[in-house]
């Protein structure tokens, strides 16, 4: 097969496909983020025990996490043999269809026990497609990328994601304003309906982009390799097990986005729903922005230290966030949250794609990727659960969850500092060892 030319126009093209798409990806899988801290426990779970209903329906947030791992085996198989774009338009249209699905699903209390299972089935499916997400969506921007800007455009894949997650949350601040009655009955299915909409938009734009240059080149030269994970473990596993750790940063969002929430909007706090959703809101909004400035810094001064003030940073604003909550202060919570999450989370949310990507070669680049991440996602989507433990009996005890949330802040710091920095390499030596592409024998021609 040729080679085509490096397209003008393409990385912001592909920048757009990875912004927009992982919105449209993240609205669908942070809506049930929403759903589980505010909606669920009363519709899926037995309401008299309050207390049960909410660790169990915690649970199923996580449980998506625990899929991901398996997706990530397969679609970055998929995605190293036939291309980034397959992958990035599968997982789309399994996002849309498993969310709709979840507004479709029968109650508790109109099918008993098998309301939870089904909804589980449908988190799992959910799951699946966001493991294939990220990693597909920021290697194809990476290798599209400008070599001296790849932590800009690739970063765009997370700030998609938060305007994913800001979007999901509007959604919700308008639906948290029926009355109870209405919102526990058809309210809350809204927001997972209109994932139809946005699958099919972001299908358009996907189907459009051209594959990305760099696995082109690589199919058409070096070939295809026929087992990726194979490769990966043999040439890579120091740099997956970074990643992994790496990875466990994502316990910030998880437990901010969803635990803190059941946390403010508990009876032992006492903070609105409506309330507490524009502190998400807004910390999405200066998210957006903080995103694409700490990634061009790391195109300046390097991955490593921006990732590091981020990971650092998050173990002490995060508790700061919990503290602020606790003391009832809607005003420091609110500054409090938008500090954390908009601000100093960013840093190494906003560097992560292109951190992680420039560990890998571009023959094992989205295995390594999908792989190392959804493992050490897996955990920080069960941080929730593990939080609501933590929390004790009442759910109150902000501070052990404060510290457990720092605790899971290490292993990202420790993975940074073990790493290459790696933004002044050219991307056709991301991830090499001297001649071993020529040498290989399980390589194919594409």
């Amino acid at each position: 097969m040729s080679v085509p030319a490096e397209a003008v126009g393409q990385p912001k093209k592909a920048a757009a496909a990875a912004w927009i798409g992982s919105a449209l990806e993240y609205y669908d899988f942070f809506i049930y983020g929403s759903a589980a801290a505010l909606i669920f426990p009363k519709v899926f779970f037995d309401a008299s025990d309050p207390a049960t209903a909410t660790l169990l329906s915690l649970a199923t947030f996580g449980v998506a996490y625990a899929a991901r791992p398996v997706g990530a085996l397969f679609l970055g198989h998929v995605g190293d043999r036939l291309g980034r774009k397959k992958i990035m338009v599968f997982t789309l249209i399994l996002m849309g269809l498993s969310t709709f699905l979840i507004g479709c699903l029968p109650t508790r209390a109109q099918a008993g026990s098998l309301a939870p299972v089904l909804l589980v089935l449908c988190r799992v499916l959910q799951g699946i497609s966001a493991a294939g997400e990220q990693a597909s969506a920021s290697s194809m921007s990476l290798e599209h990328a400008p070599e001296h800007r790849r932590g800009f455009f690739t970063s765009f894949t997370l700030s998609g994601t938060q305007g994913g997650q800001l979007i999901a949350t509007l959604v919700f601040l308008l639906v948290a304003q029926l009355p109870d009655d209405q919102l526990l009955s058809w309210g809350w299915r809204v927001p997972f309906w209109l994932s139809v909409a946005v699958a099919a938009v972001g299908y358009v734009i996907r189907r459009r982009l051209e594959e990305a240059p760099a696995f082109t080149r690589q199919a058409a030269t070096a070939g295809v390799v026929r087992l990726p994970l194979l490769v990966l473990l043999r040439e890579h596993w120091r740099d997956v097990l970074r990643v992994i750790a790496g990875a466990l940063i994502a316990s910030v969002s998880t437990i901010f986005t969803v635990w803190s929430l059941a946390y403010a909007t508990s009876d032992s706090v006492g903070m609105s729903r409506s309330s507490m959703l524009w502190v998400g809101a807004l910390a999405n909004l200066v998210a957006l922005a903080a995103i694409p400035l700490w990634a061009t810094l790391s195109d300046r001064i390097g991955r490593r230290p921006v990732y590091l003030a981020g990971a650092a940073g998050s173990a002490v604003t995060m508790f700061l966030y919990l503290w602020a909550i606790s003391a009832g202060s809607y005003p420091l919570t609110l500054l409090t949250g938008v500090l954390a999450f908009g601000v100093v989370y960013s840093a190494a949310n906003g560097v992560w794609p292109a951190f992680y990507g420039e560990m890998f070669s571009t023959r094992v680049r989205l295995s390594g990727m999908a792989i190392g991440t959804q493992i050490g996602f897996a955990v920080a989507g069960f941080a929730v659960t593990f939080a609501a433990q933590v929390a004790g009996p009442g759910g109150d005890d902000w501070s052990a969850v404060g510290l457990f949330t720092a605790a899971l802040c290490v292993p990202p710091v420790v993975a940074a500092l073990s790493a290459r920095e790696t933004h002044r390499v050219p991307t056709r030596a991301l991830g090499e060892r001297a001649g071993r592409e020529a040498s290989r024998p399980e390589t194919v021609s594409a």
